[in-house]
């Protein structure tokens, strides 16, 4: 019955499957073996180092298609562009600790890395090594790292590694692989398939003149995390973004950059309809200067006195249109009486959810990529500890999945 379940899930799934320089690369056969008798389609490259562990032949045996080992191989280009954007997963099993280093740093000597650097599907990442390595501050760092840029790290085991000893860094054996792999695209992990979202990022910019604006320190991380959190989820995500050089790749959502409140008022007012679920997390300014200049002021001994005037409301507004089957979260940043005043704005917005973070806490806010909040709803408060922005997200995705099972419920 789970063998039937697996198949149902992987059944025509396209797997790029990257094979780097470990012991456990003996492996990747029998892994292949087991995608492909899932009825999913594999095609298999591999690091330089790999092919002292694991014939290439093999894994063209296997897998029915050619292995690639290099972006040149002197004759033809071997497109790691159309690699990335060919596979429906990228799964590295075995990853050592080498290829760990690399992929956390951006680092691109050989075509896994430019292959990962280019794809736009869900990465897996099965590390394999010794278990000092393993738990050595700079792995930690590094599988940290991965995490935070959206990566699924599949878990090590426990047992007899090549070094003789009995620890953690096993990589999991290929049956457990299949499955994981199976679980992401079961339907069960996408509880939001088949929904709408609108998710707002950054900052705004109000222009003073052609060359000045007022804007804030917003870098839009955690906004983006949100979207690439629900699209994870299954919901088709449109993702307004102020200015901000945080990009998303998620292949589930769509992003329109606007620039200033206005304009991202007008966007979350012409989609918002037919979204199911909202999350307001962008830094919107609450004031613009009342006339912007069509050139640019020149300095002079005088002040500049410059009028600002109100920003539209957009919490507010799109609490007054939230309709009974739409759910809206906002956030709330607050320096004081932090608490009472997300509550607050959790009534007057006519909000479901508000996620607080407070400038006081280190690490947390603007620029970080690690955030502390704390959820509030009509249900209670739940304070998280300093985590990832992208562990910060799914905390929120899970409250929201939550609170739609919740209302379905009563």
């Amino acid at each position: 019955m789970a063998e039937k379940a697996i198949s149902m899930q992987l059944s025509g799934k396209k797997i790029l499957l990257a094979v780097t320089g470990s012991i456990a690369a003996y492996k990747a056969p029998l892994f292949v073996r087991l995608l492909v008798k899932a009825g999913a389609e594999v095609k298999v490259i591999t690091t330089p180092a790999a092919e002292k562990f694991v014939s290439p032949l093999s894994l063209a045996t296997v897998s029915k298609h050619p292995v690639w080992n290099n972006v040149n191989d002197g004759a033809t280009w071997n497109n790691h562009v159309a690699l990335g954007l060919w596979a429906d997963a990228m799964i590295i099993a075995p990853c050592s600790a080498n290829t760990l280093g690399k992929l956390a740093n951006g680092l691109c000597d050989n075509l896994v890395c430019a292959v990962y650097l280019s794809a736009r599907c869900p990465v897996f990442i099965a590390p394999a090594m010794d278990e000092d390595m393993w738990l050595h501050a700079s792995t930690r760092h590094n599988v940290k790292t991965l995490r935070t840029y959206g990566n699924h790290i599949i878990p090590v085991a426990h047992g007899e590694l090549a070094s003789g000893l009995v620890g953690d860094g096993r990589m999991a054996e290929p049956e457990d692989m299949v499955k994981f792999l199976s679980d992401h695209f079961s339907d069960t992990n996408k509880p939001l398939k088949g929904l709408n979202a609108l998710v707002t990022a950054g900052p705004t910019y109000e222009r003073i003149d052609p060359v000045r604006f007022i804007g804030n320190f917003s870098s839009g991380k955690m906004g983006v995390a949100i979207a690439e959190a629900l699209a994870d989820k299954g919901a088709k995500v449109t993702l307004v973004s102020g200015p901000s050089s945080v990009y998303t790749y998620h292949s589930g959502i769509n992003t329109i950059r606007i620039e200033s409140a206005e304009q991202m008022y007008d966007e979350c007012i012409a989609v918002f309809g037919k979204c199911d679920i909202t999350v307001m997390a962008a830094a919107v300014a609450d004031y613009r200067p009342e006339e912007t200049a069509d050139h640019k002021i020149k300095k002079t001994d005088k002040a500049l006195d410059i009028k600002l005037v109100k920003t539209k409301d957009i919490l507010a507004a799109l609490g007054a249109l939230k309709q009974p089957r739409q759910l809206l979260a906002g956030f709330a940043l607050e320096t004081n009486d932090e608490i009472q005043n997300a509550k607050q704005k959790l009534n007057t917005k006519n909000a479901d959810l508000i996620v607080l973070n407070s400038l006081r806490d280190a690490g947390a806010g603007f620029g970080h990529d690690t955030n502390k909040i704390t959820i509030i709803s009509s249900q209670g408060s739940l304070s998280l500890p300093l985590q990832s922005k992208r562990e910060a997200a799914e905390a929120i995705v899970n409250k929201i999945v939550e609170l739609r099972h919740a209302e379905k419920t009563v």
